[in-house]
């Protein structure tokens, strides 16, 4: 963090600052916390203290757009919100707003008040996060403790983190992923290694000059590596452990991660927000000529984790091989912030509620294959076509590393990452795959697929810049 090493002791002190702060001001359990802070003992000191507190975490981001950070805050019901040094140009307009900024570095530069504990129970709510809605409207996500409790349990287990242990902060605290940071490092005693966002953009350097043993990430670090030739063979040793999770991991990026780290253990999880950070995973077998091959060339999500269950169901709602993958167990949430959006989203089979994920999966040799979202289907022309299938085809020609198809004016338009080759050539080799009518009509080259702020593939302003 910045070069300095921070103790569990001056961890402890500066969180217990927040949460002597926070009951001076009654804002304890019940009350919801906004967290406009990133990548720094005010942000880390913060999020516990809130939890001290019995308090929920609602983390903000300082990068977020302004209106979007104020429409969290009234949907959320805030009334007090923490900002470090990244957050204090929000302070104004949250104040405008009538919530309380408390400066969070100044809290934690002084011992505090004092505090006592707050009696949370397992299902009082520790965070809210906000993903996107289709309305155009975020979408509030409580997890309770024993939902997170259960995750970090497992998390901690599968990976062996522990003491001497360092893990790797790559996600935002907006990103759900980033309790899997704090929390297994946290929960096991490892070290947390924050690195600057920067310095990310370079996994193998990160890795070499912090010492990390334990990565996390969304799949497009191993994309940009590859791009800008940084994945040398053997070059991250001392890797112990690698998980992947966000978005489908390519066998292919895998397989270039595994030759740099080619003694690290390497996982592929997946997992929507409502379910907790991740509830399915797979690990790729040490030994790469058995790994499998799947028919979309990602690495298979796996099986559900202890406590998850899982079903497949066709469209006509009966247990399939492929169709949409519903789950229920500890980890799931019970509901939306806003009851209104539970609306289609849960379905009630065998005496529980079941969460539907909107993902489309398939069981290739016993083990879930994600082979996109149910919403991005596309009709086109009367048919219905799944712009994932598409993507694989075009992926799988030599001189193409990346591929999005998106519905443009006119039709189907793909855009694609690698060498720039010709369209007639590129229309050919997708024909020669799938039907006349899902070759696209245009082929556009880029560099690099525009990514949203947490690392994944940006449809939405793809099809803007296609129409």
């Amino acid at each position: 963090m910045d070069g300095r090493a921070v103790t569990y002791g001056e961890l402890e002190a500066a969180a217990a600052a927040v949460a002597g702060a926070l009951a001076a001001r009654e804002a304890g359990r019940g009350a919801r916390i906004g967290l406009c802070a990133a990548r720094s003992l005010g942000a880390f000191a913060g999020y516990l203290g809130i939890l001290r507190a019995g308090a929920t975490v609602v983390p903000l981001g300082p990068g977020q757009p302004e209106a979007r950070g104020l429409a969290i805050a009234g949907q959320a019901g805030i009334r007090l919100v923490l900002v470090d040094a990244g957050g204090r140009a929000r302070a104004g307009a949250l104040a405008g707003a009538g919530v309380e900024v408390l400066d969070v570095d100044a809290v934690t530069a002084g011992s505090g008040p004092e505090w006592s504990e707050a009696g949370v129970v397992p299902d009082d709510v520790a965070y809210v996060l906000f993903t996107s809605g289709s309305t155009g409207r975020p979408k509030g996500v409580p997890i309770t403790h024993a939902n997170a409790g259960a995750y970090v349990r497992n998390a901690i287990d599968r990976y062996e983190l522990g003491p001497g242990a360092r893990q790797s902060h790559a996600f935002e605290l907006t990103f759900d992923s980033s309790v899997h940071d704090l929390f297994g490092a946290w929960g096991s005693g490892a070290t947390l290694v924050v690195p600057p966002r920067k310095a990310l953009l370079d996994p193998v350097r990160c890795v070499r000059d912090r010492g990390i043993t334990h990565w996390a990430s969304v799949p497009s670090v191993i994309s940009l590596a590859r791009a800008h030739g940084l994945l040398r063979p053997g070059a991250m040793r001392g890797l112990a452990c690698s998980v992947f999770m966000g978005e489908p991991l390519l066998l292919d990026d895998a397989a270039a991660w595994r030759e740099a780290a080619p003694g690290g253990a390497l996982h592929n999880a997946y997992g929507p927000t409502e379910m907790t950070i991740n509830c399915t995973a797979f690990r790729l077998p040490d030994v790469p000529g058995s790994w499998p091959r799947t028919s979309n060339d990602t690495v298979p999500i796996g099986q559900a984790d202890p406590g998850v269950e899982a079903l497949v169901l066709d469209t006509a709602g009966r247990p399939a091989a492929c169709g949409e993958l519903c789950l229920r167990g500890i980890q799931r949430f019970a509901g939306y912030l806003d009851p209104r959006d539970d609306a289609g989203r849960f379905l009630e089979r065998d005496g529980a509620l079941w969460y539907r994920t909107g993902d489309r999966v398939q069981l290739e040799a016993g083990q879930l294959v994600h082979l996109g979202r149910i919403d991005r289907q596309i009709k086109l022309h009367g048919y219905r076509i799944e712009p994932g299938e598409i993507e694989v085809a075009l992926r799988r020609h030599p001189r193409v590393r990346e591929a999005a198809v998106v519905a443009g004016d006119g039709g189907l338009r793909a855009v694609y990452t690698g060498d720039r080759i010709d369209d007639a050539e590129l229309a050919r080799h997708v024909r020669a795959r799938v039907p006349d009518y899902m070759v696209p009509g245009g082929f556009t080259w880029v560099a690099g697929l525009p990514l949203t702020a947490n690392g994944k593939v940006d449809y939405r302003r793809l099809e803007e810049q296609c129409r």
